[in-house]
């Protein structure tokens, strides 16, 4: 199920590699530099024309390699074989800039207890988040706890507790819960994309609130 956005502001873009017409969600756009060399905007805010990948790790590859951008430029610039490592990590730093901006305002728990708790809170969180490195055992029962109070929330699966405690400024983090809201809906946005990036887990059962959340 996608992100639910006003259709008015839905805008659409075409991949230079697939040719394929896709939501700004499943993509990722491109700027040139002064200096002709290809840099992600992952904000899509940089000034220029912009060129659009699929927001796929191998997509962007071929881009890479067949010259796609100098194609799409219609001049001879410079795609550095880096820029899928790059995508990622600015991806990752966008998501966990946020993750930081909830917690500092009260709308993110942490920790398997307090998210017990914010289970049976009014209202329930929107988000479910797990480690990507977590136990298996703990996420079944948040997943457990939610599903018994007739919540079937998403889940955001595809950061690991290293790159949560960071964000959060705590040790170990696991399990968290947010509250609905702008920064749930971003999270949830870049989410969708780094799942063309790095490997994510689909728990069965879960509701699924854009590619790559469980």
């Amino acid at each position: 199920m996608a992100i639910e956005e006003d259709s008015e502001t839905m805008r659409e873009r075409k991949c230079i590699v697939t040719g394929e017409v896709r939501e700004e969600a499943q993509l990722i756009r491109f700027a040139v530099s002064p200096d002709g060399d290809v840099v992600p905007d992952i904000a899509a805010k940089l000034p220029g024309r912009g060129i659009w990948v699929s927001a796929d790790r191998a997509i962007l590859e071929r881009a890479i390699a067949k010259n796609h951008f100098s194609k799409a430029a219609k001049a001879n610039v410079k795609a550095s074989a880096e820029l899928p490592a790059l995508v990622e990590k600015l991806i990752v730093q966008r998501m966990t800039g946020d993750l930081g901006m909830a917690r500092r305002s009260g709308a993110l728990v942490t920790g398997f207890d307090n998210v017990a708790r914010a289970l049976d809170s009014k209202p329930a969180p929107a988000l479910l988040i797990e480690a990507s490195d977590g136990a298996a055992d703990g996420r079944r029962k948040v997943l457990g706890m939610a599903k018994s109070r007739g919540l079937d929330l998403p889940v955001l699966d595809c950061l690991s507790s290293a790159e949560l405690s960071l964000a959060l400024g705590r040790e170990n983090v696991i399990h968290a819960a947010l509250k609905a809201g702008a920064l749930t809906d971003r999270l949830i946005f870049e989410a969708g994309r780094l799942a063309g990036f790095r490997s994510v887990t689909v728990d069965a059962g879960s509701t699924p609130a854009h590619e790559g959340i469980a």
